[in-house]
């Protein structure tokens, strides 16, 4: 099992290895392949965190070398904007507008943003990468560990929610702390909002815009997600990540296909 560090890793011509172990069922997670693509960014940048991206996911890439193209549209003192390519075989499967800047630690000028209630950790389920009758493995759950408040998960016993919202407990299973990076990962968790609601099927992200907000202090995260409408086949999924002080560090927002 690689490490986040180690899966999403770029060596100096922005060539990568894709890790079959960071995917739901054989397609690699989209929040993972973000974060390659940071990587990569990060790696001509000058400033050195990623605050802003926007993904627009064109095919799915198979696990093994694929390389990023990284072109700078502009790099100012405070912001650089960069446009980022993942490409395989000649094609290209993922293209995003990022921003990198600097974040900090300190406490918000102004903010109204609450933390959410959950259960504490240990009371929440620790979802298995192979759960029984699921139609297919979800490898990324042995890399990232999702403890989920039992009452969204109903629709395991079959008996799906109908509030449209995941919640629970992430956490790296190597033991490594967040960082703005591997907080992509956070922002695209398992299941899709449709699976809550009893609808069975892949959930392919088309797009997703992700928002670092602020350096995340040591320990899990929560994360809660929420959708507003299913409609054409298609579902947004709005997500929030606080870390284990109670501070807002990432939020995101997809628009996925549903696929029955």
């Amino acid at each position: 099992m690689k490490s986040f560090d180690e899966a999403t890793a770029v060596d100096q011509d922005l060539r990568a290895d894709l890790d079959a172990q960071w995917a739901v069922g054989d397609k690699l997670h989209g929040g993972y392949l973000m974060a390659v693509l940071g990587r990569a960014v990060a790696a001509v940048a000058p400033l050195p965190h990623l605050v802003a991206m926007t993904t627009t996911f064109l095919r799915p890439p198979a696990p093994g070398p694929a390389h990023v193209e990284v072109e700078t549209l502009r790099a100012g003192r405070t912001a650089g904007q960069y446009r980022a390519r993942l490409v395989q075989d000649g094609e290209p499967c993922a293209e995003a507008l990022v921003t990198q800047g600097m974040l900090d630690a300190a406490e918000p000028f102004w903010s109204r943003a609450e933390a959410p209630d959950l259960p504490a950790e240990q009371d929440c389920f620790l979802l298995p990468a192979n759960a029984p009758g699921s139609p297919f493995p979800v490898p990324l759950l042995d890399v990232v560990e999702h403890r989920h408040d039992p009452a969204v998960l109903g629709f395991a016993a079959g008996q799906p929610s109908r509030d449209g919202r995941v919640a629970g407990w992430l956490r790296l299973a190597d033991g490594a702390d967040w960082d703005p990076l591997s907080l992509l990962i956070a922002i695209d968790p398992a299941p899709p909002v449709s699976l809550t609601l009893g609808v069975t099927g892949w959930a392919p992200t088309l797009s997703l815009t992700a928002y670092v907000r602020r350096l995340p202090v040591p320990g899990p995260v929560r994360v809660v997600m929420h959708s507003n409408e299913i409609t054409s086949g298609r579902m947004d999924e709005i997500v929030e990540v606080w870390d284990d002080g109670d501070n807002l560090v990432a939020q995101g927002i997809q628009l996925a296909a549903v696929r029955v």
